[in-house]
């Protein structure tokens, strides 16, 4: 059994179509692997016999000789961006060629890309909203912009590129998905200001909570204590400014909200297991872990309250 991180893709062509209900998008396979991202929405996608919602930003994810049918509108076409590609060969990569069969026609086995048993794979699914996903999407245009427009070395970049794409989805589908709107507008502003001090208590109220149910909601929505997150926030934004700035140590305790460098050392060590000084001079050698970054949030009026929340 293959894992994910064994792939070895290859780009073999990427293209923009635009889908307009013409006859050649009915039933039928191909025989490379394929995505195809959507810009525009409304329509629908049928994927072995189940039928999905396009939107805007839908991803298609197809693999060699799955049926599938686009079943768009000829009064209002939609725009994709399409992949598509080989996953497991790449001296003989079928990609190059592809080729399509139509109901009740099947594409030839000799024609098909490698298809090797991997479980990480099969978890992925054949229809997915991008737009939550900034970063996937941004990164998914990157690797068709980088295909196409690239002079040099386009299709080892697009391969790199696209196989990162694919871990960083399945991470994406993975992660731990947090429910309650009130802690995750809290976390997006601890992310977004890991050196603001703030108090348990300020924090319930910027969630408009009571202390006790907010430390019990943020526990279980994080699986941290409030103030356990903030210090990971704090601790991984000193090693960024360690790796990345020529600010000195007491500057960078100073901007993390420590009153002198002597408990900012100390907290670093315990976390990171050195010295901010040692830690600056071989950071690799002790790691880092940075947090991952939470979703979009809609954009609000601008409120101040007496805690200095926004």
């Amino acid at each position: 059994m293959k894992s994910l991180k064994e792939l070895t893709p290859y780009v073999g062509d990427v293209m923009t179509y635009l889908y307009d209900g013409s006859s050649n998008e009915r039933l039928r396979s191909c025989s490379v692997f394929a995505f195809h991202l959507f810009t525009d929405g409304p329509g629908k996608m049928e994927v072995d016999g189940l039928i999905y919602p396009i939107d805007k930003q839908t991803l298609v994810f197809l693999r060699p000789g799955q049926k599938h049918a686009f079943h768009i509108s000829s009064d209002h076409p939609l725009s994709s961006y399409n992949i598509y590609f080989d996953l497991w060969d790449t001296t003989q990569p079928r990609s190059l060629n592809r080729s399509f069969a139509y109901a009740p026609e099947r594409l030839h086995e000799s024609l098909l890309s490698s298809v090797l048993p991997c479980s990480e794979l099969d978890q992925l699914p054949s229809v997915f909203s991008l737009q939550s996903y900034p970063m996937l999407l941004d990164l998914f245009t990157t690797v068709v912009n980088t295909f196409s427009e690239s002079r040099y070395y386009s299709n080892e970049a697009a391969n790199s590129l696209l196989y990162a794409w694919i871990l960083n989805w399945y991470s994406a589908l993975h992660s731990y998905q947090l429910s309650d709107y009130r802690i995750i507008r809290l976390l997006s502003h601890l992310n977004k200001h890991p050196d603001q001090r703030g108090s348990v208590e300020a924090w319930a109220l910027f969630c408009g909570l009571k202390r006790t149910y907010f430390h019990e909601l943020f526990l279980r929505e994080t699986g941290m204590t409030p103030r356990a997150y903030h210090h990971k926030l704090r601790m991984q934004r000193a090693s960024q400014l360690l790796i990345e700035s020529e600010l000195s140590i007491t500057s960078i305790a100073e901007r993390l909200g420590y009153v002198s460098i002597h408990p900012f050392t100390r907290h670093f060590s315990a976390y990171y297991g050195t010295s901010p000084k040692r830690y600056r001079v071989k950071p690799e050698k002790h790691g880092q872990d940075f947090p991952h970054p939470l979703p979009a949030l809609p954009d609000q009026p601008e409120t101040q309250n007496r805690d200095g929340f926004s």
